[in-house]
């Protein structure tokens, strides 16, 4: 991994206010009220990065709304570098409203029409430190629309012709996409490009959905963000196409890392987690990524670096 780079990391895709419920434990229509806070996946990451220590850059798209101007406030705050995030007229910072009721109804609705990320360009990768960082971590969201697709593909190829190292966070959203069969299709485009991949057993599952040696699912068989299968052999199938390793998020069960030896054997431990009384789960896969994040860039082995997360 080379050392010469002016960020740690370098973090590209959705941000958004994010409204929780004030009501724990009530059901979604008998809430009251919500406070407001800052949330998308690779946001997230980059500000739990930043609280670790690491020195942490965002490429995403704000609107010229007060929701944006909320949202740049929140990372300013963090020390999260943000002179490279553009304002685009026209389109809107995005919003999720979410309802709290442990330990595992959490439901959510996305507002991600016109919005500002997905509005992201081959210039505004162009204009980010995209080629000065150890690591470039994006969102598997990012690909579900132009022109954010075709940019988010352009800064993975940028960042491995500089030597970062790249770093996807599945984050399978299924009513993001036209069809989330086609999330699978366009995760394996962007994979020869990828070093570590995040996500959880459904999420892994998801992106080898519709590869021509895995058995077809319906649209409805996926449209719930459920995606039953072998996780090992779609693991196997991910690192076929050259990525290092595999991190499988597993909840109560902490997570089981996936690498390729020295010897070039495949390798597997697992990590236990730490137990916790869960309030709200929204987000701790994004604490996970920050996290292992830390560990990875200092050098630290897969199971040190997955404890940490």
């Amino acid at each position: 991994m080379r050392s010469d780079a002016t960020y740690d990391s370098c973090h590209m895709g959705r941000s958004s206010i994010d409204l929780y419920s004030n009501d724990v434990g009530a059901p979604f229509p008998e809430i009251r009220g919500f406070a407001a806070y800052v949330g998308g996946s690779p946001t997230n990451i980059s500000v739990g990065g930043r609280r670790l220590g690491l020195n942490t850059a965002l490429l995403t798209g704000l609107g010229e709304d007060p929701v944006g101007d909320f949202v740049l406030e929140f990372l300013r705050n963090e020390g999260v570098e943000t002179r490279f995030i553009p304002r685009k007229p026209g389109k809107r910072t995005s919003a999720v409203v979410l309802g709290i009721e442990p330990p595992d109804k959490f439901p959510l609705v996305f507002y991600r029409d016109n919005c500002a990320d997905i509005a992201l360009t081959i210039d505004d990768v162009l204009a980010a430190p995209v080629a000065d960082c150890r690591v470039f971590q994006f969102a598997g969201t990012n690909l579900s629309r132009d022109p954010s697709r075709s940019s988010t593909q352009f800064a993975a190829e940028v960042a491995k012709a500089s030597g970062a190292r790249v770093m996807l966070d599945i984050d399978f959203r299924p009513d993001q996409w036209h069809d989330p069969r086609a999330f699978g299709v366009a995760i394996r485009a962007v994979l020869p490009l990828v070093d570590v991949v995040l996500g959880t057993e459904d999420e892994i599952n998801a992106a080898v959905l519709m590869d021509p040696d895995q058995v077809s699912l319906s649209h409805s068989q996926v449209s719930d963000a459920s995606v039953s299968g072998d996780v090992d052999a779609s693991v196997s199938r991910l690192m076929d196409y050259g990525v290092d390793a595999v991190v499988q998020k597993r909840g109560a069960d902490g997570a089981r890392v996936h690498w390729t030896s020295d010897e070039g054997t495949r390798e597997a431990v697992d990590v236990a987690g730490f137990p916790v009384d869960i309030a709200n789960i929204l987000g701790a896969g994004d604490a996970f990524g920050a996290g292992f994040l830390y560990g990875y860039l200092h050098g630290w082995d897969w199971h040190k670096s997955a404890r940490l997360g």
